[in-house]
Formats: C-alpha cells, sequence, structure tokens
C-alpha cells in the first residue's frame, strides 16, 4: 500500500508539472505571493496590473514593493504593517492626490519613497512620519503647488529630494522645511514657478547642498544678486550649474516670453559689475603639515546655541567629537585636530544656529595638508647643487688652459715648400700642368700661363670684367688688364716657353 501511495503521489507531482501549476502553488504556499503579482526571492512586483487596490495578502519577506503604473488613488494607514523588511516602496504613476495621516506608520526601515507622477496637490506636515531612516524622497511631476513648512522635520537621513515637475511658488530656504543640512545632498527644484529666490539665505547654505540645488527652468526674475552667485557656483564647478547652463534662465521685463539664459545673454548683466562684489563668501584656505595641531574657528560673528561640523568624509561632527577623540568640537564651536592626517584635506564646513544669529550661518575652510619635508631630502638637494657647481668651475678650467691655440696647430702642421712671393694671402694661382711626353719626338705645351688676381672688393658684386687691349698679339702676350665695375686690377700674364 505505501509503494501505491508513493506512486499516486508521483503521478500527482507530473500532472502538476506538465500543466504548470506545481512552481505557483508552492510559491503561493511558502511565500503567500498575490496572483498578480510577481515574487523573485525578496522582491514583489505589482505593476502595470491595473489595481484599483493593494492586493493582500503580501509576503512577509519583502524588502522591494513596485506597485507603479496602476490606478492606486487611495493608501489606508497601517497598511505596510505586514512588511518589516521593507526598504524600497515604488508608487509611481499612479492616481494618489493626498495622503492621509499615517499612510507610512510601521515602515521605520524604509530607504527609498517614490511617489513620482501622480496627482499630489500638497506636501503636509503629517504625511511623512513615522520614516526616520529614509534617504531618497521623489516627488518630481505632480501639482504639488505648496509645502507646509516642517513638512520633512522627521526626516533626519534624507539626502536626496526631487520636486521638480511641480508647481511650487515658494520654497523656505531659511528652514528648508525641517530638512537636516548635515545629510541633504540633493534638492531639485527645478521647472517650477519660482518667481524669486532669497539670495541671501541660498549663499548661507553649505556648498555640498548648493552643489546640488537645481534651481533651473523656473520664471526667475533676472537680477545682479542672482546673476553673481550663479556666475560663482559656475566658476567652481557646481554641477547643479555646470550640468545645464543653458537650462538657467531668467525673466527680463516682468513678461513670461522674454526670458533670458543668464550665461547665454551676458550683455544683459553688463551693469551689474559695477555694483559690488559677489553676495557669495569668498573661500578661506588654510595650508598645515601632516602631523601638526590645527584649530579651525567657526566665525559667527556672535554666539550661536548649536554647532555641528562636516568634514571632508561628510562626517557630521558635534560637540565633543569624534569617537576616536582625534577631532574634537569645541564648546565655542571651533574645530581642533590634533595631529593633521592626509584624509584630513578638503573642505570643512561649519554650522551655526541660535536665536542671535539672523539666520543659520554656515562657513566654509578649505584645508591643504603638505607633507612635512625630510632631513635626508634636504641633504640631498644641497649636495647635489653643490656637485653641479664643482663640475661647472672644472670644466670651465679644462676649457681656459687645455684648449689648443691656432699657434700651435701651425707648429704642428708641416710647412710646405713654397716662395715667400706666392704665399700672399691677396693672391690665387690656377695653374695647368702640361701631361707628360709620349715620346721623345713630342713637344709640351709651347705656353703656360700664370694669373694673379686680387679679391674682388664687396662693392663689385663678385662680378669681374676682363678688358683685352687692342694690341694683344696671342703669340707674344704680354698684359691683360681686369677691370671691374667701380675699379680696375691689374694682372700679369706671363709667357714662358718650355724648353724642348
Amino acid at each position: 500500500m505505501a509503494s501505491l501511495a508513493l506512486v499516486g503521489m508521483l503521478w500527482a507531482w507530473l500532472q502538476a508539472a506538465v500543466h504548470g501549476n506545481y512552481g505557483d502553488n508552492v510559491s503561493h504556499v511558502l511565500h503567500h505571493c498575490p496572483k498578480v503579482c510577481i515574487c523573485a526571492s525578496d522582491l514583489l512586483s505589482c505593476s502595470n496590473r491595473n489595481l484599483h487596490v493593494v492586493p493582500a495578502p503580501l509576503p512577509v519577506m519583502t524588502t522591494t514593493l513596485d506597485l507603479s503604473y496602476n490606478m492606486l488613488s487611495h493608501l489606508h494607514p497601517g497598511w505596510l504593517a505586514a512588511l518589516p523588511r521593507l526598504r524600497k516602496l515604488r508608487l509611481a504613476h499612479n492616481q494618489l492626490r493626498s495622503l492621509a495621516r499615517g499612510t507610512f506608520h510601521n515602515a521605520s526601515g524604509l530607504r527609498c519613497l517614490d511617489l513620482s507622477s501622480n496627482g499630489l496637490h500638497a506636501v503636509g506636515r503629517h504625511d511623512f512620519e513615522g520614516l526616520p531612516e529614509l534617504e531618497e524622497l521623489l516627488l518630481y511631476n505632480n501639482h504639488i503647488g505648496s509645502v507646509e513648512h516642517g513638512a520633512f522635520r522627521g526626516l533626519g537621513s534624507l539626502s536626496r529630494l526631487y520636486l521638480s515637475c511641480n508647481r511650487l511658488t515658494e520654497f523656505s530656504f531659511r528652514d528648508l522645511h525641517g530638512l537636516s543640512p548635515q545629510q541633504l545632498r540633493v534638492l531639485d527644484l527645478s521647472t517650477n514657478k519660482l518667481a524669486s529666490i532669497p539670495v541671501k539665505e541660498v549663499v548661507a547654505l553649505p556648498a555640498f547642498i548648493k552643489d546640488g540645488l537645481y534651481l533651473h527652468n523656473n520664471p526667475i526674475r533676472c537680477g545682479c544678486s542672482l546673476y553673481h552667485m550663479l556666475l560663482r557656483w559656475r566658476q567652481r564647478g557646481f554641477r547643479s550649474v555646470c550640468d545645464y547652463l543653458e537650462e538657467h534662465v531668467c525673466v527680463a521685463f516682468e513678461v513670461p516670453s522674454s526670458r533670458v539664459r543668464f550665461f547665454t545673454h551676458s550683455k544683459v548683466f553688463e551693469n551689474c559689475s559695477s555694483l559690488g562684489p559677489s553676495p557669495e563668501r569668498p573661500d578661506v584656505h588654510l595650508e598645515v603639515q601632516v602631523g601638526q595641531p590645527l584649530l579651525i574657528p567657526c566665525d559667527t560673528g556672535a554666539p550661536a546655541a548649536r554647532y555641528a561640523w562636516v568634514s571632508p568624509s561628510n562626517e557630521l561632527l558635534v560637540f565633543p567629537g569624534n569617537k576616536d577623540n582625534s577631532i574634537r568640537v569645541l564648546s565655542n564651536g571651533s574645530l581642533s585636530i590634533r595631529k593633521v592626517q592626509a584624509s584630513h584635506a578638503g573642505v570643512f564646513v561649519c554650522l551655526a544656529a541660535g536665536s542671535r544669529l539672523h539666520h543659520n550661518q554656515t562657513h566654509e575652510y578649505n584645508v591643504t595638508v603638505r607633507n612635512a619635508p625630510h632631513e635626508s631630502e634636504s641633504f640631498n638637494t644641497g649636495f647635489t647643487t653643490l656637485l653641479g657647481c664643482v663640475v661647472s668651475l672644472i670644466l670651465v678650467l679644462l676649457y681656459l688652459f687645455l684648449t689648443p691655440c691656432s699657434c700651435c696647430c701651425r707648429c704642428c702642421r708641416p710647412v710646405p715648400l713654397i716662395p715667400p712671393q706666392e704665399c700672399s694671402a691677396q693672391s690665387s694661382i690656377l695653374s695647368s700642368t702640361p701631361p707628360a711626353a709620349d715620346g721623345p719626338g713630342r713637344k709640351a705645351s709651347t705656353h703656360k700661363h700664370v694669373v694673379f688676381l686680387e679679391p674682388v672688393k664687396e662693392g663689385q658684386n663678385g662680378r669681374v670684367k676682363l678688358a683685352v687691349s687692342e694690341d694683344f698679339d696671342l703669340r707674344n702676350p704680354k698684359i691683360l688688364q681686369v677691370k671691374s665695375d667701380s675699379e680696375s686690377i691689374s694682372s700679369m700674364f706671363s709667357d714662358t716657353p718650355i724648353m724642348s
């Protein structure tokens, strides 16, 4: 009987495999995966299923839930209570118009929330409660026209906020609606309806926020302070400006169609240079050697209630300092480094807040760390210089005392036996040597002509003119006159017969 039961189970398994239902049944039993969704390990995908409500039940081990491209219009409070491991939630391209209070309760471990391309009209103060670990919030391509003050106050870990392609007409840069300036790295406000930018509040933000503060494609009124600010950002290489140079526009004549580009139509801002320096604070540069102590004061002008520092490695430093006590934050806000290391090179940012300050202040200090020079390197450098000088001196002495002179060269050369009159430097000898006679009856040439010519002067351009007198006799040549254009030079032709 046992063998028959085993055969029956195998037969049932084969039928399930043939009809393709075995995998779905096992998955449904083990993971409780909804039939309209796809479960892959810890990922649950229910996108593009024309869903009007969230399917249930949901697998407990889900870390990524995708509900995008559906027809969801409402989310009930506490609907994520069964997903304690959830880290990513995608709700893009739905029909959500508002968020009820407590919508994201029981999802404290959520890291990424995508609500883009919905119909949200505003961001309320309690919309994102219970998300202390949220790092990325996508709200672009909605109909958001306002953000309540403190709407993001509970999002202490939020570093990237995308609000582009909405209908915002204002945004508070003073308190960032509760965003933490120590954590924020990207704030995208592009393609909205911002008509003005509070330049003084924006320039007070830390450099790492301004590097990711996108303001392009807004109908902002043109102004010199805004132009100087954006020009300074471009010079400093901030991505928010350099990546979108052509999209930074402003309205010149209070008419929406009169938009001009900041960095293309620079003639509009020609008079801005005479209105004073840029509102941006100049950088403070500090230089220190490795191993030396460093003290950086946070110069706020007035005592602040709270101080915080951000290191070049994006480490948040508050009183009394870091864990290993290598960097300390003093009670007056100054930063103290006991022994500077190469890893400390970069920009340190001081953040100060308090009731005595007009607004939250940030100060940047660019620290350059140099390696300490070694004594052996100094000795090697001095020794090399001294050795070079000695070698140069020896070469000069050899050149002065061992170089052969012209008289020595003449003494060493063999002196040919030449008559004295033929050694003149102002004569040249042209001679024709007669060939040897082939036999006793053959005579050599009967004439031998020797011409003595003085060198031609520079004014004659190298041309020599030969003038032959009328009484010149070829059989008995006597004199041949050689003339130049400016003066004549006399040369004698001598005819000496060869004795046979």
